[in-house]
């Protein structure tokens, strides 16, 4: 089935019963078999291109998505399946179409009405509608019209989307490669952005009980299981990755100081004897340590980051190993605790995760505010160590995430197309600064939109 069979099945499947206004023309259903004849290409793919290229701002009287940006710039849209009815009367939009001024669409007001009282069925068919006036050679539902003087032109768009779909220096061969565990990074499409905290696992909140104030749970207990996982976590990061050491030494990436290591075998390496203090070990009175910043004392800096990156990929699938086994039941009973006081909200995500992990040509891509190490830590504990490839974690504590995004742009270049995936404002405006699309998480109900966004294959 391709994508304008999905497109027009949702809309019917999804929209409410029409309502007729006496301040506006009636829209005829989208029943009728006209609608469906305009439908008769076939082989022609749709989906997102790369680098956000065909994502237009967005804009209504509602203030349900985001502004146009600036003229020749891309658009930028925002997802969220926490909408709000609108006022009854038409939704104006406005998109940017490639040299022209932006053009205005008037959709029905029944979209937007209190019938649709689903926020499923709403995000689903926002989403239908913005592929729709995006997306090369589709026809505009009944009721859609263009005002005078704001033509609507797609053939630069197709002859655009046609070369990049179809390169000459591409075998016809090669079109999508069966789902892999990982694809290489040179043969990627698609990679999507990750928050760590309140958009795939709860921690945080948890301490600062604003998870339990918003959903309701009983604070004491959700403060004490936040507590415990704290604990864990922090256990681990001392004990094992060096946190004691690496605290003001933070990284942004695992690979950061390699470039100073020598490749010294580390397997009788005495980490406990050499010297070495973190940014404490600056030099002092009988200090062997040698100058923080020096060649000795970056050596022994990426010796460390070495043998974390070791530990990560050698217990990444079972971190139970590194833990006693009091502290390893311990896990065991306050990650159960905490999926049953969220709701499931990780093995919620967990599923959209493991979607984006098994097709060809998708990454996971972690960009997270807490430091690298105690991220490593959460990682582990949490059970995404499979998921997410120790290379694929960055910490933007010392940067920002606006600058952390650079850098993954940098590393997989500017043909893939990136989707932002988190609860806060801070990635939300480094996907805008980036003309990246961005999906809100801000509830459970958000995650189950993703993943059902992900099954049908709009993301």
């Amino acid at each position: 089935m391709n994508c304008k069979i999905k497109i027009i099945f949702f809309i019917i499947f999804f929209s409410p019963a029409v309502t007729a206004y006496d301040s506006q023309m009636a829209f005829p259903s989208l029943g009728q078999s006209a609608v469906y004849s305009t439908f008769s290409q076939s082989g022609q793919t749709y989906g997102l291109p790369p680098f956000g290229s065909m994502w237009p701002g967005i804009k209504n009287e509602a203030g349900l998505l985001h502004e146009v940006p600036p003229a020749g710039q891309t658009g930028f849209l925002s997802f969220s399946s926490a909408y709000t009815s609108a006022p009854q009367g038409q939704a104006h939009y406005s998109y940017p179409s490639q040299g022209k001024p932006a053009a205005a669409l008037s959709l029905p007001p029944c979209l937007f009405s209190k019938h649709c009282n689903t926020k499923t069925n709403q995000s689903f068919i926002y989403f239908c509608f913005s592929l729709l006036v995006t997306s090369p050679s589709v026809t505009l539902p009944a009721g859609a019209a263009l005002p005078v003087g704001a033509p609507f032109s797609t053939a630069p768009r197709d002859q655009d989307e046609s070369a990049r779909r179809n390169p000459p220096s591409k075998a016809k061969g090669k079109g999508k490669k069966p789902d892999s565990s990982q694809s290489t990074e040179n043969d990627l499409e698609r990679i999507f952005l990750w928050d760590l905290d309140e958009t795939i696992i709860i921690f945080h909140s948890l301490l600062t009980g604003s998870f339990a104030q918003k959903f309701g749970k009983d604070p004491a207990t959700v403060l004490n299981l936040g507590l415990q996982m704290e604990e864990l976590i922090f256990e681990l990061a001392d004990t094992h990755l060096f946190f004691n050491d690496l605290e003001e030494c933070d990284q942004v990436h695992v690979e950061d100081v390699a470039s100073d290591d020598n490749g010294q075998d580390l397997s009788n390496y005495n980490f406990a004897s050499d010297g070495f203090n973190g940014a404490a070990g600056a030099g002092g009175p009988g200090s062997t340590t040698g100058v923080q910043g020096g060649v000795e004392w970056m050596r022994k800096l990426a010796f460390r980051y070495r043998r974390l990156k070791e530990i990560y990929n050698g217990y990444k699938g079972n971190v139970g190993a590194l833990l006693s086994p009091l502290k390893r039941e311990l896990l065991l009973r306050v990650r159960s605790e905490i999926e049953t006081a969220t709701d499931s909200w990780l093995s919620t995500a967990i599923k959209s995760l493991l979607l984006i992990q098994s097709r060809g040509r998708c990454m996971n891509v972690l960009v997270t505010t807490t430091q690298l190490v105690p991220a490593l830590a959460k990682v582990l504990l949490y059970g995404l160590g499979d998921v997410f490839p120790v290379d694929n974690i960055y910490s933007a504590t010392k940067i920002g995430k606006e600058s952390c995004f650079e850098r993954i742009v940098s590393r997989f270049g500017k043909k893939v197309t990136y989707v932002v995936i988190g609860d806060g404002r801070e990635e939300e405006f480094a996907a805008k600064q980036h003309n990246m699309p961005f999906w809100r998480i801000s509830a459970h109900g958000d995650l189950v939109s993703l993943h059902q966004a992900l099954e049908l294959d709009f993301l």
